[in-house]
């Protein structure tokens, strides 16, 4: 079993009662929305990742302005010639206050669209889990940074 670790880092930002949100497209073309951030580069800082990641997927620049906490996922899921991943994503969540930028949908990435979206709405929206643990973090301010499941 080949073993995949992957640091992120992604952002809440909330203006007005509406979250900033990211539309990710699946290998399978399934779109989920899900919070703006991503993968760290190799000697990258996390909060220099989080920015990076917002000004690439939603135009914006952000300011990150609280570290929020740190989320972790298990997954396994079946990789080319018949052999497994064991993967382990760990994000880190800041909350992120935008300071300039025009609204603009990633070109050739990960998304392929970003919008703003009413806090009571994102329950129905199609996504992924890490923005209900982004919207808990955000919420709750767990003095460990950490929600349990």
């Amino acid at each position: 079993m080949h073993k995949e670790l992957r640091v992120a880092a992604y952002a809440v930002c909330v203006r007005d009662g509406q979250i900033l949100l990211a539309r990710w497209v699946a290998g399978d073309g399934t779109k989920r929305w899900t919070l703006p951030g991503g993968g760290m580069d190799h000697g990258e800082d996390p909060y220099d990742t989080v920015i990076r990641e917002v000004d690439e997927e939603t135009g914006y620049t952000v300011d990150p302005v609280t570290f929020l906490g740190v989320h972790s996922v298990l997954r396994r899921y079946p990789r080319r010639l018949g052999t497994v991943a064991d993967f382990h994503g760990l994000r880190l969540v800041y909350e992120g206050t935008v300071t300039a930028g025009t609204l603009r949908h990633e070109q050739h990435g990960s998304t392929d669209m970003a919008a703003w979206h009413d806090l009571t709405a994102v329950e129905e929206l199609p996504r992924v889990e890490l923005v209900d643990v982004g919207l808990r973090l955000w919420r709750e301010r767990p003095p460990t940074g950490h929600v349990l499941p």
